[in-house]
């Protein structure tokens, strides 16, 4: 489970968070959505260890992310925007070192890597590795982690469609198996009737639910502005 309790963050003089609270349950896939710059990323990063809020608290799988720092970040697998590696090491020492670094077995790599289509590409540099193929690698890495709180942002980004899916059908998985999922993503139409929950985010606060069902008529909206909140259901419904 993820839960934020008033999560406030500035860059300058800019607000980003205005006392976020929302919840992330397990066994769910929950996306955050909303107009860029509401705070999905900076949400994401400070959920993942990579920024500090400058209020309020945060609990990852029934950890306080700042008293006890290490056993929260050894609960999750995160996923950036843009994922990077060192370019003169191969696929397979990339995810040789994930594994060992999260204290897997290296019999798990060759299936991780299976998985994602890369059994062809082992030996290849990653400064070589397209941006498809890249993504690829992080989502194989990404899963090599076995953790209970999952958090991505825009993993779909370089994705061509069939690995889009490919995707989507592994959260589902990894949702049904107890795991507790949050995402951003700007595609949103295609995570219609994919998901539990999507949490709109705007100016910084939660405002409520969208049905993940009206995900692809509401498209358009929430590239240009948030719904109105006729449009809304309850945040603790």
């Amino acid at each position: 489970m993820i839960q934020t309790i008033g999560l406030a963050k500035s860059f300058g003089s800019r607000r980003v968070l205005r006392g976020l609270d929302f919840t992330a349950a397990p066994g769910a896939i929950t996306l955050l959505i909303g107009a860029n710059g509401a705070g999905k990323t900076t949400t994401l990063r400070i959920l993942a260890g990579l920024s500090a809020p400058d209020a309020g608290s945060t609990l990852i799988a029934g950890h306080d992310l700042q008293r006890a720092r290490r056993h929260a970040l050894a609960s999750l697998s995160w996923l950036p925007q843009s994922p990077s590696f060192h370019p003169r090491l191969t696929v397979a020492q990339v995810a040789a070192f994930h594994a060992r670094l999260r204290g897997r077995p290296l019999s798990a790599v060759p299936d991780a890597l299976n998985d994602w289509g890369l059994a062809r590409f082992l030996d290849m540099p990653t400064r070589k590795l397209s941006g498809g193929l890249r993504q690829r690698l992080a989502l194989a890495v990404f899963a090599l982690a076995d953790t209970p709180v999952l958090l991505l942002d825009e993993p779909g980004l370089h994705l061509d469609p069939e690995w889009r899916e490919i995707l989507q059908d592994f959260l589902t998985i990894q949702a049904r198996r107890g795991r507790t999922i949050l995402m951003a993503t700007h595609l949103l139409g295609e995570w219609e009737g994919r998901v539990d929950r999507c949490v709109l985010l705007s100016e910084g606060r939660s405002a409520g639910e969208v049905p993940p069902d009206e995900l692809r008529r509401r498209f358009q909206d929430f590239h240009h502005s948030s719904p109105p909140p006729a449009q809304l259901v309850s945040a603790t419904a």
